[in-house]
């Protein structure tokens, strides 16, 4: 044994045993212990406030002991120097470089802003929409809503489900010679995708529309978007470095730039850079998504949390819990490590959420009475984007952001009546508040490139590969499977007996 391997043993004894004690600690005590506000990190305008977190200086010296000792930085330079960190399929990861200044200055980036600006100045298209599915569809249908304040481009719709009524209730709003699609496959061969692809083609092709005139794609696979029918130069290509659910920075934001224009989406994407440069040279005890990635782990491995909350209090970010779902659920929801060993224990979290304050009316409940504890970031922008200046309008922003705090202090404090037991509130919920001046592009990229750190970070330490998804393979195949009809002899009786029901109702059936 290394010493390297003893030191990492003797933190996380320290680890299990701090987490036995601080069970025995209240939120409501601890929140006011002298120099808790260390715990609130300032970065620009944005404020992490992780002061109601189940943790003291000791316990967080020992989780950035952890990070050193497990050589995060040397990870995270390794990431950011473009060296192949994914190791199951031998790439780098690369998009951070793609919101980097350099990467704006080259030609495919200016080449997408180019066609970008045609569309939008050709006023006879009307609807834009966007056939993609996972990270292809959840990153840019989140941001095209969070920054509806700032559209000044045509509609912009987004069709993932390969359920034909979701691509039927979209082409009710749109009209052929009025209508782009973009194609949005990383490999050109995604199931979903294509189908919806196939779809909409015939549906122009009904309207007297041409092809080439209508539909773009994106893709890394650009020679079999073009062997599908599409002009080359309309076929917008991104790198195999770029993860789908990391890709919304790379052409997969097409339409984010059709809905806010090339300025606003360059201000996207320098928020997520100035994020990034924190990332890279903060230290890591006032290392945002380090800290937050490191609470993670505490919340998972040591204090027992399965599942974790993303509750924002803004309707327009109400798809920011999907996004941020897949980023975690699909990065470190693995059951071996980075070099292909079974794990000892359970990582990666079960991300969900809900826009507030409509969650507090619906699951909150649960949160504060449940014998089950789940931590929950809870996210808020101070100020509104585009309301009338009324003092109406403006107040009912001040008791959303009201009602955010309001639930962080609750949950953390509670409320203790012996009298009628179902009106105890045992507090002790950890949440963390992050808040922000206003939803800009550049706020919205910051926070975006915050979350993506903090899945790395959590991943790294947790030692699995945030940048595969292997998992996502089985049932895909399975259904090709099924639907050529080959290889059923492993299909259990009542799949058989499923399918048998189902032929009747198939269009070839006789």
């Amino acid at each position: 044994m290394t010493n390297q391997d003893t030191k990492l043993e003797m933190i996380e004894a320290e680890l299990r045993r701090n987490a036995d004690g601080i069970e025995l600690e209240h939120l409501r005590d601890l929140i006011h212990a002298d120099g808790r506000d260390a715990l609130c990190f300032q970065f620009e305008d944005l404020t992490v406030d992780c002061t109601r977190q189940p943790v003291t200086d000791d316990i967080m010296n020992l989780l950035l002991a952890l990070a050193e000792v497990k050589a995060l930085p040397d990870f995270i330079d390794a990431m950011l120097a473009g060296k192949p960190i994914n190791l199951s399929e031998d790439r780098p990861v690369l998009h951070c470089r793609l919101r980097s200044p350099e990467y704006r200055h080259g030609d495919e980036y200016k080449q997408l802003l180019a066609f970008t600006d045609r569309i939008r100045a050709d006023k006879r298209i009307k609807s834009v929409v966007n056939l993609g599915i996972g990270g292809s569809d959840l990153g840019p249908a989140m941001v095209t809503q969070g920054l509806a304040g700032f559209h000044d481009g045509p509609a912009i719709h987004y069709v993932s489900n390969i359920d034909p009524n979701a691509l039927l209730d979209t082409l009710a709003q749109c009209a052929p010679q009025s209508t782009l699609f973009i194609i949005t496959s990383k490999t050109f061969t995604t199931k979903e995708t294509m189908t919806n692809a196939a779809l909409a083609r015939c549906w122009l092709e009904a309207g007297g529309v041409e092809l080439h005139q209508a539909m773009v794609a994106v893709t890394a696979y650009r020679e079999r978007a073009v062997e599908w029918g599409l002009d080359a130069d309309r076929v917008f290509a991104f790198d195999e470095g770029v993860g789908g659910r990391y890709s919304l920075w790379s052409a997969v934001g097409l339409s984010v730039i059709m809905a806010i224009g090339s300025k606003a989406f360059g201000q996207f994407l320098d928020g997520a850079h100035a994020m990034d440069s924190h990332f890279e040279t903060a230290p890591l005890a006032m290392n945002i998504p380090v800290i937050m990635g490191l609470l993670r782990v505490w919340h998972r491995s040591y204090l027992g949390h399965m599942a974790y909350g993303v509750m924002p209090y803004d309707q327009r970010l109400a798809r920011l819990p999907a996004w941020a779902q897949q980023l975690e659920m699909e990065s470190n929801g693995k059951s071996v490590s980075r070099q292909g060993d079974p794990l000892d224990r359970p990582v990666g979290l079960l991300v969900w959420g809900e826009a507030g304050v409509n969650a507090q009316h619906s699951f909150f409940q649960w949160f504060h009475q449940s014998v089950d504890i789940v931590p929950i970031d809870i996210l808020v922008a101070r100020r509104p984007v585009g309301l009338p200046d009324d003092p109406m309008w403006q107040n009912s922003h001040h008791v959303l952001v009201i009602n955010a705090l309001a639930q962080a202090e609750a949950l953390a404090l509670g409320v203790v009546d012996a009298v009628v037991p179902h009106r105890q509130f045992p507090g002790n919920r950890p949440s963390v508040l992050i808040s922000w001046e206003t939803t800009t592009p550049y706020a919205l990229g910051r926070l975006l490139a915050l979350y993506e750190h903090i899945t790395i970070v959590s991943g790294f330490i947790w030692d699995v590969n945030s940048f595969d998804q292997w998992g996502v393979e089985l049932g895909k195949q399975m259904a090709n499977e099924i639907m050529k009809g080959d290889n059923l002899a492993g299909v259990s009786p009542s799949a058989k007996a499923f399918l048998r029901r189902l032929k009747g109702h198939m269009p070839d059936a006789e």
